[in-house]
């Protein structure tokens, strides 16, 4: 996505906690499930993290903080917002893809139910899409649209932060940095882990204006390379 106009200094996008779908591997998409213990845990850390990061050091900079309106996202999003007295915006163009009639239920079990349909899936090839699942395209058109329209709210001071859902951020990386002309599947990105992060800064190409540098992908705080993420014991989540 190229760029003329007053834009954000940077952005971030970050992954919701854990949940109990995510703990089970049960496909979520849109239904709204709420933090575990865990997840909530995961975006206590991660918040302290990036204001360290990117808050703390930077006084003269603003913070615009904007989040999917699914419980787990806008929980995440408000570990970050609420210590700095930051108001947190909804937007539903950020939610997780839709994945229809596979929500709820385990990757085992679509195998086990819809054998040939689990096989395309696996291979970018549209399986989902049989069961109401929303495309991986629309997902990066809706999230790209969003980005664009929250990145002109924003001024050179102003980093911009979404909290999200691990395909949305995948999906729509691959729509900002045009990935899909060369995997036109979107299917050359993994998702971020739970309370991960990827940062973005903006960078002026000639005859061309802004475009967005990929800095950090599935980055975390620094605890997550220290303890099992997904599982750190009841004596880690009373810290």
């Amino acid at each position: 996505m190229a760029m003329t106009e007053h834009h954000a200094r940077s952005i971030v996008m970050v992954r919701h906690g854990q949940t109990a779908y995510n703990a089970a591997h049960r496909m979520q998409g849109q239904t709204d499930i709420a933090l575990n213990d865990v997840g909530r845990w995961q975006a206590a850390r991660t918040a302290h993290a990036l204001r360290a990061e990117y808050v703390d050091p930077f006084p003269e900079r603003r913070q615009l903080v904007v989040a999917s309106n699914l419980s787990r996202a806008f929980s995440t999003a408000q570990a970050f917002a609420s210590p700095l007295g930051l108001e947190v915006y909804p937007d539903e163009r950020v939610r997780e893809r839709n994945f229809g009639e596979w929500e709820g239920i385990t990757p085992e079990q679509v195998q086990e139910r819809w054998p040939e349909d689990y096989r395309l899936w696996m291979l970018s090839a549209g399986g989902e899409l049989k069961h109401g699942a929303e495309s991986k395209v629309a997902v990066g058109r809706r999230g790209l649209q969003a980005l664009e329209d929250w990145i002109a709210k924003a001024d050179e001071q102003t980093d911009l932060f979404i909290f999200s859902h691990g395909s949305w951020i995948a999906q729509t990386i691959q729509a900002l940095m045009g990935l899909t002309q060369v995997h036109e599947e979107n299917a050359s990105l993994g998702s971020v882990r739970n309370a991960h992060w990827a940062h973005f800064v903006p960078r002026f190409v000639a005859e061309e204006g802004i475009r967005w540098a990929l800095l950090d992908y599935n980055r975390g705080p620094v605890i997550a390379r220290v303890v099992d993420w997904n599982n750190p014991g009841n004596e880690m989540l009373r810290q």
